[in-house]
């Protein structure tokens, strides 16, 4: 194959883990197949030297044969008989550990096909920006055509250094940060001048890196640049979320150069203060951070203020400062009173003029972000509001709020002081994997006229699954999902959301 160009578009890299030359050529022709430019291989210095031949020539896709000592590289000769073999050949990349190549004169062995990638593993304390410019000054040194550090993180925080060497490094430089919380490093890569990234098989998912399936699809990193302004989940946890897909699209579809990804944040506070940049542009905040990150804003809408929860935040581009707004209230209550409306249109009967929630009891699970936002839009209309939450003082304290009465989380089967009562769930009860779990008995939901759930994966929890089989009116969460990202996106991007293509892709992907 011939020479990889450096300087061309951005490379999606698939790592492959094989048995045999037939799996490695199996999961090669299925990350061709799922959108891979390039895969890396896995080589161990003991290789026979007779199969490494053979690999290198049945690869179908531009490889990176990765060597790795595993802790015990063998004789130094029969390393470097294997190694002098790859460099040798036509492969594409050659990769070697900073240990390996500073051991060796590599002069002597730069090979005329092959580029040498030389990484290094860096784990313990928090990586400094410092720390990574040192080691990568020392790697340079070796003579390497391409730098690759594969950094340990535990927290978000500790990929800003990350980004900062992908856009001061004077040489190819792959970065990529390990664990879950480590997903940013590749999706927000090509902004910070990083030219590979990697992703997984659908077959053989990897902790902290995207699909490749994903990074073909729904991100389309090969449009991401260094005017691209990032959008962001704010969450824990954020694999369930469906932002992006929502998102991302809806973005391109009005020529906006912007992105959307998730991000697993421990501390918003800390967060915010590592990543002050105007490209941070604008959040989604969901759980456990609505409540405690409205003392991060700079300013609250009214609205928020009042609900003491914000889900959503811009950095206003006139002076960076973060903006608290929550489009969640009139997101589900809109919801609810429009499937109320419905039904009495289908039953033949002439639409309040007020509120259909006016006047009703409305029986509501959780006092987190999301209970907070149902509690405040049902007062607004006019329905008395009855709070129940595993945490009974969260629950008084946001009764007191509402003008509402807090009941323990022990009598909500029991609770039927009226019939054709509203039913909310606010609660993570029923949330993927939990989907076998519901906040509330079938026989209890007999009492109510409409049951909404705030959870939206899966689609149809089993909360609302029960509630139709007793005949109540049925809301699910994806319905205050497009609506409160509806409401988002027009924040993000100070323009009208493309409403039509936003419920398609909701259509498809739900």
């Amino acid at each position: 194959m011939a020479f990889f160009n450096l300087k061309r578009n951005l490379v999606v890299c698939a790592p492959i883990e094989y048995g045999s030359l037939d799996q490695m050529v199996a999961s090669m022709n299925e990350a061709k197949a799922e959108g891979a430019d390039l895969v890396e291989l896995p080589i161990s210095f003991s290789s026979n030297i007779s199969q490494l031949d053979k690999l290198i020539k049945q690869r179908t896709l531009p490889a990176i044969l990765s060597f790795r000592t595993g802790g015990n590289s063998g004789s130094k000769k029969t390393s470097l008989q294997v190694l002098k073999m790859a460099l040798q050949s036509d492969v594409e990349f050659v990769e070697m550990e900073y240990e390996v190549a500073s051991d060796i004169a590599m002069a002597e062995h730069k090979p005329l096909n092959s580029q040498i990638i030389v990484s290094s593993y860096v784990n313990g304390s928090k990586p400094s920006s410092e720390k990574l410019s040192n080691l990568i000054a020392c790697m340079q040194s070796t003579g390497a055509d391409v730098i690759k550090l594969i950094v340990e993180v535990h927290n978000i925080i500790d990929v800003a250094p990350i980004f900062h060497m992908l856009t001061h490094c004077q040489v190819p430089l792959i970065a990529t940060a390990v664990g879950s919380r480590g997903l940013i490093s590749q999706l927000l890569a090509p902004k910070f001048g990083g030219f590979l990234v990697y992703g997984y098989l659908k077959s053989h998912p990897i902790p902290g890196l995207p699909t490749l399936v994903s990074l073909k699809q729904t991100y389309e990193l090969e449009h991401v640049n260094e005017y691209t302004k990032i959008f962001g989940l704010i969450s824990n946890p954020v694999g369930h979320s469906k932002g992006p897909i929502l998102h991302n699209p809806a973005l391109r579809h009005i020529r906006y150069n912007g992105i959307y990804v998730p991000m697993m944040v421990d501390n918003v506070n800390e967060f915010f203060q590592t990543y002050t940049s105007m490209d941070f542009a604008g959040f989604s905040v969901g759980i456990p951070h609505k409540e405690e990150v409205v003392k991060c804003c700079d300013e609250v809408h009214p609205l928020a203020k009042s609900i003491g929860a914000v889900n959503t935040i811009v950095r206003r581009p006139s002076d960076g400062k973060l903006i608290g707004y929550n489009t969640d209230s009139e997101a589900c209550i809109t919801a609810i009173e429009d499937a109320l409306r419905e039904r009495e249109v289908a039953n033949g009967v002439v639409p309040h003029a007020s509120s259909p929630i006016s006047g009703k009891l409305f029986v509501l699970v959780g006092a987190g972000g999301a209970g907070r936002a149902l509690a405040f839009g049902a007062k607004d209309r006019g329905a008395r509001v009855v709070i129940f939450n595993r945490n009974y003082e969260r629950a008084k304290a946001l009764a007191l709020a509402v003008s509402g009465e807090a009941l323990p989380s022990e009598v909500l089967d029991s609770f039927c002081p009226e019939k054709g009562m509203i039913f909310a769930n606010a609660s993570s009860i029923g949330m993927e994997p939990y989907t076998n779990e519901s906040p509330i008995s079938k026989a209890a939901l007999g009492a109510y006229d409409l049951v909404f759930d705030a959870v939206y994966t899966p689609k149809n929890t089993r909360l609302l699954q029960e509630a139709a089989e007793v005949g109540a009116v049925v809301v699910s969460g994806v319905e205050m999902f497009i609506r409160q990202a509806i409401g988002q996106f027009s924040l993000f991007t100070g323009g009208p959301a493309p409403e039509d293509v936003m419920r398609k892709l909701v259509q498809e992907q739900f």
